[in-house]
């Protein structure tokens, strides 16, 4: 995985959570707080999931093979959606179904000290794992607002992490007012009112990276600026005069597709045309190192049969120009 899946923050992450999940299941048994029992399973399915996305990682680095000539960028897509599954089923519904059951069923908590005491030591944990998350974010995000970085990374990770990470820091000032109403009402159903808010924020968030996983499993194209730095970058003005249409796919976070159609003057050779082909396909890799696989198809651009209602859009490549 390169710097920017964000391993650091991976890595801060789980073992952020692993200590947490610890000390929450301790509290658990020694207070009876329901939400403390959800936390817990919380931390240990986030764990989890920093577990499956540091596996994504590894095995997107395989080489390609001749089942697989494009290689396995999107196998860090992958583990990113069964983050979200795990996350929804193992984390959110578990915790509705604790609450559901504390509301119905409320006993009071014993030993107050234990859960407050963890859930003050998890927010420091958590705070410090989500400031990792947001430095390693904040130097590869640019300008762009955090909703715009987690609906475009084409890393999966980074976003990942960070809506984990500001799920569980929110989940656990929720669990900590459940439990503090709990001892200052005397009244257990607040712990599982708690409770069941702790589930309904997972399953969101879950639903958010779901939606955001599938987006780059169906493959997105480059950026708006990458797209512009490779229209630019192929036509030199002489060989290669106009750019016809143009596709670009995603074939993983670090490997770009770029697939066009372009026009070239009449009265060149094919050795002339080859050559100019191989030094566009060098333009674009060194305007956009990360387009790795180009396909350049010449032809001969004709206004006429641009006029009579060709649309590129419909055919890979790309739009028209």
């Amino acid at each position: 995985m390169s710097a920017s899946g964000g391993t650091k923050a991976i890595v801060a992450a789980l073992a952020a959570n692993l200590a947490i999940a610890v000390a929450k299941f301790v509290a658990f048994i020694f207070s009876g707080s329901s939400s403390m029992l959800a936390e817990s399973v919380h931390s240990l399915a986030d764990s989890g999931n920093q577990g499956l996305l540091l596996l994504g990682g590894k095995k997107a680095q395989r080489e390609a093979t001749p089942q697989h000539p494009f290689g396995y960028g999107r196998e860090r897509y992958i583990y990113a959606f069964l983050v979200s599954i795990v996350l929804f089923s193992v984390g959110g519904m578990f915790a509705i179904y604790e609450g559901y059951e504390k509301i119905h069923d409320p006993h009071p908590i014993e030993a107050w000290y234990w859960p407050v005491g963890v859930l003050v030591f998890a927010i420091i944990a958590e705070t410090f794992s989500f400031r990792t998350a947001i430095k390693e974010s904040n130097a590869i995000r640019g300008g762009l607002t955090w909703t715009q970085f987690v609906r475009r990374a084409k890393a999966p990770e980074l976003p990942v992490v960070l809506l984990e990470d500001l799920g569980a820091l929110v989940g656990l000032f929720l669990a900590l007012g459940g439990v503090g109403l709990a001892l200052l009402t005397g009244e257990g159903v607040w712990d599982g009112i708690g409770t069941l808010c702790i589930g309904v924020l997972l399953i969101v968030i879950a639903i958010v990276l779901a939606l955001e996983t599938k987006s780059l499993l169906l493959g997105e194209a480059a950026g708006l600026d990458d797209v512009k730095k490779i229209e630019d970058a192929i036509v030199d003005g002489e060989t290669v005069t106009r750019l016809i249409h143009m596709r670009t796919l995603h074939l993983g976070p670090e490997e770009l597709l770029v697939a066009a159609k372009i026009a070239v003057a009449t009265d060149e050779t094919a050795p002339q045309v080859a050559n100019a082909i191989n030094a566009a396909e060098e333009r674009i890799r060194a305007a956009v190192p990360i387009a790795r696989v180009i396909y350049l198809e010449p032809d001969i651009y004709d206004d006429t049969a641009a006029a009579a209602g060709a649309n590129p859009a419909k055919s890979p490549g790309g739009s028209g120009h």
